[in-house]
């Protein structure tokens, strides 16, 4: 007979609070992201159908507000967690070493081996806690979030920012605001979602920023200086999980197809609308 195969061992990745936060992003940007691109695109009759649907351009602008201030909390609460975080406490980490999100030199490396590696001219390079890409997508996000939430409130506030600025800078707030919302809507649906979730490896998504969980499997093979430092420093036990219940990755896949389905829609329709006014 067989020998039964040993169930899994986890081990937490991701903390419930930024589990949370990324849930609120999740929602948040999809709202920004439909309200954003049907008053961007006015002029479309899918946007005039679907703002119909929801009682008008008033209510669509009156709705994309609400998601910027919501988005803006938690940007704000987020920026404030790291700066508390590492310069308060003094954890280390935050804002360079190994587990850090800054980009730093081996990330070049590690992005000139990957490229060597897809035309098999070189092995594959060791990843930390953070991959290059990972990185990428997080600072991506981040200015754009800044650029596009600086530009956003000069408009909303144009009387007052008018008494500060020349006026052709709001002309120029209302081009950034546009075209950096387009360009956001797009790396987030093609590159953000093809880095998390539509690689091969990973299709058709990976449940670890839902779960917080990842096998010691995964972790080995995905993160293998992450996994060597954790146990050459003996942490690796306290990060040790429960296997994922099965509600929460139901839950989990459910909430990818839902993002995910949105987002394709979303690209579809904003790439048709620009590339040709329909």
């Amino acid at each position: 007979m067989n020998a039964e195969k040993p169930a899994p061992v986890y081990y937490f990745r991701f903390s419930l609070g930024t589990r949370y936060l990324h849930g609120i992003l999740i929602a948040i940007f999809l709202g920004l992201a439909g309200t954003g691109m049907t008053l961007h695109f006015s002029d479309t009759s899918w946007a005039r159908a679907f703002a119909h649907t929801i009682g008008g351009f008033e209510a669509i602008l009156f709705l994309h507000k609400f998601c910027a201030l919501i988005l803006t909390a938690g940007f704000l609460l987020h920026v404030g967690e790291m700066l508390y975080r590492g310069v308060v406490k003094g954890e280390d980490g935050i804002f360079w070493g190994p587990t850090s999100l800054v980009p730093q030199s081996k990330d070049f490396v590690d992005l000139y081996r990957h490229v060597k590696w897809f035309f098999w001219l070189g092995g594959k390079p060791k990843f930390d806690r953070y991959a290059y890409w990972e990185k990428f997508d997080y600072w991506a996000v981040f200015w754009g979030m800044a650029i596009i939430g600086v530009s956003g409130y000069m408009l909303w506030f144009a009387p007052f920012f008018a008494q500060l600025l020349p006026g052709y800078m709001l002309n120029v707030a209302l081009l950034v605001h546009g075209e950096e919302a387009l360009l956001a809507v797009w790396f987030i649906f093609i590159i953000h979602f093809f880095n998390s979730h539509l690689r091969p490896e990973k299709f058709p998504m990976d449940p670890v920023i839902f779960t917080g969980r990842v096998s010691e499997d995964e972790l080995r093979e995905e993160r293998p200086l992450e996994y060597e430092r954790l146990v050459e420093r003996g942490r690796l036990e306290g990060l040790r999980a429960d296997a994922p219940p099965r509600w929460l990755t139901n839950f989990a896949r459910g909430i990818a197809v839902v993002s995910i389905g949105t987002g394709f829609i979303l690209l579809v329709l904003t790439l048709v609308a620009y590339f040709t006014g329909f």
